[in-house]
């Protein structure tokens, strides 16, 4: 049973090991295609929004709403591609899950005869508050995958 175990953290150490790496090389951003958006994190925490143009050994350049922005590469803190479509998933994901965790909680804690009526009613208020928080939820969960990242010292 030890040695199982031991197994399964080794492997796993390796795994994450490996998949670190890939998020730590600067090679792994020549598999953007031009056009792609993305978003770069500066050292400084200065972020760039916009669509990839093209890398190099030294910088990264993208197109922005104020034009093209070459970053060097020892200013580039993390690479993020960004994906639209994840935005309405997660949109509708919030709603659907709010709602329904807000009409299940307040039909269970409503009175059956309160004054602004029986469980239906706090069920449908419930749904409507629980909706409008796991919409403001979902729309600020992060959409990007990120493709690059400095290796910590």
């Amino acid at each position: 049973m030890r040695s199982t175990l031991l197994m399964v953290c080794l492997l796993g150490t390796s795994f994450c090991a490996v998949a670190q790496n890939a998020q730590s090389s600067w090679t792994s951003l020549s598999r953007l295609s031009p056009g792609q958006k993305i978003r770069i994190v500066e050292s400084d925490s200065k972020k760039h929004t916009g669509a990839f143009e093209n890398i190099s050994d030294t910088a990264i350049t993208l197109r922005d709403a104020n034009g093209e922005a070459s970053i060097p590469r020892q200013d580039v803190r993390s690479v993020k591609l960004m994906r639209s479509d994840r935005r309405l998933r997660n949109t509708l994901l919030g709603l659907a899950i709010g709602a329904g965790a807000g009409a299940g909680i307040t039909a269970a804690a409503w009175e059956s005869h309160g004054f602004l009526g029986g469980r239906g009613d706090g069920a449908l208020v419930g749904a409507a508050i629980g909706g409008v928080a796991g919409l403001a939820i979902g729309v600020s969960l992060p959409t990007g995958k990120t493709i690059y990242v400095v290796p910590s010292h």
